[in-house]
């Protein structure tokens, strides 16, 4: 399929495909006209495919399409297909595929290791998805030359570090979710960055700063476990804080010690005592509490 030159669309969505892509071929140029790469939910793992991005033409640099006879009959099949993608979050089908349209989706399969850098080459790019990978490292900064990126997902993988300052040049970013990661740091608050709510951001313990309401450090980033003096606003989930969870575990724990030696006392309910502590515990304690008490003798 490599060999292709005038495949633009691929989707091999929902399958049980598995293996490496990311291994050596003899194609030169692969797939240097596709603009539409759609191969989620399935089983594929080992790195991302930079040898893809690096030659993804038709999302490096616009007005790609060859001079070719074919180029009429291009044109009259971008009036009729059909396609479902996902976007921002939502499958969506879409009536007509529009020359500029371009996607990536790689989510909710097992690639591991780092994001190339040569991915931010793909200018033309207008929706990425890797989510629900296994992905490491930091959120290269090179993703902010993506002049046209309209939706960006990279929640639940295991990317660390802060968030690049050059993303907030993305400014027709309307959808992003970078939820369930180890990210850290001050959350950038210029441009687009301004519109995105708690839910861009839950699942990163380390984060801070406008819209969760954990504040960083004297300005600075906080690390994960690190807390600013005087802030009950830190927690697993922005808005939870450890606080309560101690306090409710410890008030608990005495109630229930005070419940337990409240039945044991007692010896009720009788059918509770005698699960936890053998039949007639009652009649036993009694007994033994008699032999126990000192005979009184008259002077």
């Amino acid at each position: 399929m490599e060999r292709l030159r005038m495949l633009k669309v691929l989707v091999l969505r929902s399958n049980k495909f598995a293996g490496n892509i990311s291994l050596p071929s003899p194609t030169k140029l692969p797939f240097s006209m596709l603009q539409v790469l759609d191969i989620s939910h399935n089983a594929f793992v080992g790195s991302l495919p930079e040898r893809y991005f690096k030659n993804f033409r038709a999302m490096i640099e616009e007005n790609q399409g060859d001079d070719t006879e074919s180029s009429y009959e291009d044109h009259q099949y971008q009036r009729f297909v059909n396609i479902t993608v996902t976007l921002k979050g939502q499958d969506q089908l879409l009536n007509r595929l529009l020359e500029t349209f371009t996607s990536i989706d790689l989510s909710s399969n097992s690639f591991s290791g780092t994001i190339p850098p040569s991915i931010g080459n793909l200018k033309i790019l207008k929706y990425l998805n890797l989510s629900h990978n296994s992905l490491t490292g930091h959120i290269p900064s090179s993703l902010g030359n993506m002049s046209e990126l309209e939706s960006l997902d990279l929640s639940t993988n295991k990317l660390d570090g802060e968030i690049p300052s050059e993303l907030t040049r993305l400014t027709f970013l309307a959808k992003l979710n970078l939820s369930m990661n180890n990210l850290v740091g001050q959350i950038p608050r210029s441009n687009q960055f301004s519109t995105f709510e708690n839910d861009s951001y839950i699942g990163n313990l380390g984060l801070c700063g406008v819209p969760l309401t954990r504040k960083c450090k004297n300005g600075t980033r906080l690390q994960p476990g690190e807390e600013e003096e005087g802030d009950d606003g830190y927690g697993f989930i922005d808005g939870f804080g450890w606080r309560c969870v101690v306090m409710g575990y410890g008030s608990g724990f005495v109630v229930g010690i005070g419940i337990g030696y409240m039945i044991i006392r007692s010896g009720r309910p009788r059918w509770l005592v005698e699960f936890f502590f053998g039949v007639g515990y009652k009649y036993k304690m009694k007994k033994k509490s008699n032999r126990a008490a000192p005979t009184r003798r008259g002077t």
